[in-house]
């Protein structure tokens, strides 16, 4: 960890020295492929406005934006692409969704910076720049070491997202009893969860437990009896923690079954993927406390605001992480001498930006997560 840290601050004192001192003699143009029309074109906005954010922090001249419409369509986005290749740009940020990369690899002489999570890439001229599942499992799996939880069980989502989750749990090798996969209709997934906590057992038990004391000559049986009633189950599940791939409603629905099955985050770990901190989370009391990973808290609250004061709205979770890309390319061409080309993205290399450190290794992104809670009205982080 000291020769992780170490490194992180001999990238961030370079980078600061080259922001200052260093102006190449020619234009770094660096392109941006996102959506700017149609119904997704309030995401691509908001991302133009954060990239022009990032460019006015590093305060260089030289490096040039230049965004296109990534459109509706793989097709629309790969005639885009090109226009920018005409312009001679060797590094595009975006797009945004993972169906518009389909074409790209026509295009080997440019790199995408995609702003999907996805953890396999359409092509080797593409890296996925989003917080993927493995970054996030990486997270839990620490969090599951320093608390020492034995006994963990996944809740996925009978979605397409479940792949994501069985190649993160894969890529991060974390020890697991088993990935349960449910369906989303609530009706069912009642059902499903009763079946996991073994919910009919446990309340038959304690039926059986009341029904042996009452005819039993224990001298305080009336108290044990009367306790027993206040009770919903007896006897435990077979896990310490449950890790729930899910988000917003859904997530919602899965605790609530949880609870009604008598399974409280009081006595077992709740533990979901990045909530990137919905405050709606914090009303959801008799589920707490949740565990979580995500983004550096108080970088995104800054950014937010920064933001806010410059465009008197919010910005949504893909313009923080462009915010970052654009740093982390600007900082990978200074290491690079200038020279724009596929090797600034081949070497091993780790980066702290807003969202917290970017790992580079075999042309991939991956994230180092902090690790946060929420209870009694707050986020509180854990790591």
């Amino acid at each position: 960890m000291k020769k992780i840290t170490k490194i992180i601050l001999s990238l961030i004192l370079t980078f600061s020295v080259c922001t200052d001192k260093i102006i190449a003699s020619e234009e770094i143009k660096i392109g941006l492929l996102v959506p700017l029309t149609g119904q997704n074109s309030n995401i691509g906005q908001s991302i133009v406005k954060s990239v022009r954010l990032a460019i006015n922090k590093i305060n260089n001249q030289s490096i040039k934006i230049i965004p296109r419409d990534s459109g509706s369509s793989p097709e629309i986005t790969l005639r885009a692409a090109k226009e920018l290749s005409n312009l001679g740009i060797k590094i595009v940020i975006g797009p945004v969704f993972n169906q518009n990369l389909i074409y790209l690899d026509e295009l080997n002489e440019i790199t995408f910076l995609s702003l999907t999570n996805k953890n396999d890439n359409f092509s080797n001229n593409i890296i996925n720049g989003g917080i993927n599942a493995t970054s996030q499992l990486e997270a839990i799996k620490k969090f599951i070491k320093l608390n020492e939880i034995k006994k963990t069980i996944f809740l996925t989502p009978d979605v397409d997202f479940k792949f994501e989750i069985d190649k993160a749990i894969s890529n991060s090798k974390i020890k697991m009893l088993k990935n349960y996969i449910y369906d989303t209709n609530p009706t069912k997934l009642t059902k499903q969860i009763e079946k996991i906590t073994r919910y009919e057992i446990r309340k038959q038990n304690l039926e059986d437990e009341i029904i042996r004391l009452e005819k039993s000559e224990q001298a305080n049986k009336e108290g044990l009896i009367e306790r027993l009633k206040k009770r919903d189950t007896l006897g435990n599940v077979n896990f310490d923690a449950v890790v729930i791939s899910d988000f917003d409603e859904s997530l919602k629905s899965v605790t609530t079954s949880l609870l009604y099955t008598d399974v409280s985050p009081k006595k077992k770990y709740f533990i979901t993927l990045n909530q990137w901190f919905d405050e709606s989370l914090i009303k959801e009391t008799s589920s707490q406390p949740l565990y979580f990973p995500s983004a550096n808290k108080n970088n995104y609250d800054d950014f937010s605001s920064e933001y806010f004061e410059k465009y008197n709205q919010y910005p949504n979770q893909l313009s923080f992480l462009s915010y970052d890309l654009v740093g982390l390319i600007y900082f990978l061409i200074i290491q690079n001498n200038f020279i724009i080309d596929k090797k600034i993205f081949s070497k091993k290399t780790l980066f702290k930006g807003k969202i917290g450190i970017f790992e580079i290794r075999n042309n991939k992104i991956n994230h180092i997560l902090n690790f946060y809670k929420v209870e009694n009205g707050e986020f509180k982080k854990i790591f």
